[in-house]
């Protein structure tokens, strides 16, 4: 009888230790789940202390771009660079930033008085200004460090321009003021104005995805819309106070949020102007600017307050609010467009650079690193309506102003609430109507 070879079936001990201390150890695992009690008591500890590191690690706050002389009041991105943007400032001053590099490529005085509305051409080789001296000018992008910009085109209005937005998909701007103008860049005269009302339009802003659509608001209070292919405008809402700024959402061409002068922002359909589909609320003074994230989800809002805060499109709160000592009242946010930052420009004459997660890691993340931050992400999310995960992961420290300001409004509230409901309950059934959140500051409808 043959001997027959017998396989060893445990493994060598040197499969699970390191040949090297840059080796991983090897470490066999069963996932039985018999042998694994206990998972979910295991898994809202891991949660709850990632909840506790995401707070820990929150350092939103990068850099301070300084320069300007006065409060900076607009600022654009590029389309095609993603380190490069533009500002402008309310002594006239627009500067050309280096966000890598933090440094200011080139200084333009471009304006007598305030820089009203900055925009990039689609190309990105040329922006256009305009201000309170009744001028648009164009001016060419420096490509390289050469002597002082000059216009390349200079046009004198009527009136004074409030803003100023370039179409998306052909050589064409439109401005503001008086009444609304559609520009060709080779032609000194509008090609085609609209008008509504005698107010002055204080902001314009072109549909990233229809092109020809663009919305305006003014200092009647009106959200009006239009399409530069028609002759008359094509919808205008009323509300209940002014609104500062306008932002389309560029992953749902319909959709639209304005800031208001009421501390909220409003987000509309434009096929029903009727009602908004929400309100979001948290801010205790007046919105001065809106912008949206490239990916359409989340949108970022600066106020009167001296605060930024971050709404997801669907959100009634804000799911993160920004603040440092020294900023002042916020007058222009932007999204990068890579959506991994914000910029801020205030009245204290500095733009700041924010991280729009503020726990997010700046460098590069190792593969495991990366592992262990998506599994702690995902128990965040798992567990993210229990008691105490939430009440970790929503706590914010805020300035004194807010808190205060913030406390008071809600005490308001309340006390407006309770006197609805008393009125309807000592009135006759049927002759008392609560208005809804989402109609009730909507004045009129055309």
């Amino acid at each position: 009888m043959s001997r027959m070879k017998i396989k060893v079936l445990c493994r060598d001990p040197r499969d699970y230790t390191r040949q090297r201390s840059s080796d991983i150890h090897k470490l066999p695992r069963n996932l039985d789940p018999s042998l694994h009690p206990l998972e979910g008591p295991r898994e809202y500890v891991r949660a709850l202390n990632a909840a506790k590191l995401d707070r820990v690690f929150a350092k939103p706050f990068l850099c301070n771009l300084a320069g300007h002389t006065d409060g900076v009041y607009t600022i654009r991105k590029h389309p095609n660079l993603l380190s490069v943007v533009l500002s402008g400032s309310c002594d006239g001053q627009v500067k050309i930033w280096n966000l890598a590099n933090q440094q200011c490529l080139r200084s333009v005085p471009a304006h007598e008085g305030f820089v009203r509305g900055l925009s990039m051409t689609r190309e990105g080789n040329s922006f256009l200004t305009v201000g309170e001296d009744k001028v648009i000018k164009q001016w060419p992008f420096p490509e390289e460090d050469e002597g002082e910009l000059e216009p390349v085109n200079t046009i004198l209005g009527k009136s004074v321009f409030q803003g100023v937005d370039c179409h998306w998909n052909e050589d064409k701007f439109a401005t503001c003021g008086e009444k609304v103008d559609i520009w060709d860049e080779a032609r000194s005269e509008p090609i085609r104005s609209f008008t509504w009302g005698p107010d002055s339009i204080t902001s314009i802003r072109f549909n990233p995805i229809e092109f020809n659509l663009l919305a305006t608001v003014g200092s009647d209070r009106a959200v009006a819309l239009y399409d530069i292919r028609q002759p008359v405008p094509l919808r205008k809402v009323v509300l209940s106070m002014r609104s500062n700024a306008v932002a389309w959402n560029p992953m749902e061409p319909l959709n639209f949020t304005v800031a208001n002068e009421d501390s909220n922002l409003y987000s509309f359909d434009m096929r029903r102007l009727d009602k908004s589909r929400i309100v979001h609320k948290d801010h205790v003074m007046a919105v001065m600017d809106v912008d949206y994230s490239p990916t359409g989800t989340e949108f970022v809002s600066g106020s009167f307050d001296k605060t930024l805060r971050i709404f997801g499109v669907e959100a009634g709160h804000s799911r993160e609010i920004y603040h440092t000592k020294r900023m002042q009242r916020v007058f222009c946010v932007a999204w990068s467009s890579d959506a991994s930052y914000i910029l801020s420009g205030s009245d204290e004459t500095n733009i700041r650079l924010w991280k729009a997660s503020a726990s997010e890691k700046i460098g590069k993340v190792h593969l495991r690193e990366k592992a262990a931050l998506d599994y702690a992400s995902s128990l965040r999310e798992k567990f993210k309506h229990h008691p105490q995960v939430r009440r970790i992961a929503r706590h914010r420290h805020v300035p004194k102003l807010v808190f205060k300001q913030a406390r008071e409004k809600r005490i308001i509230m309340a006390s407006r609430r309770r006197k609805a409901r008393n009125v309807a309950l000592h009135s006759k059934p049927g002759t008392t109507v609560q208005p809804k959140e989402k109609t009730k500051n909507i004045v009129e409808v055309a």
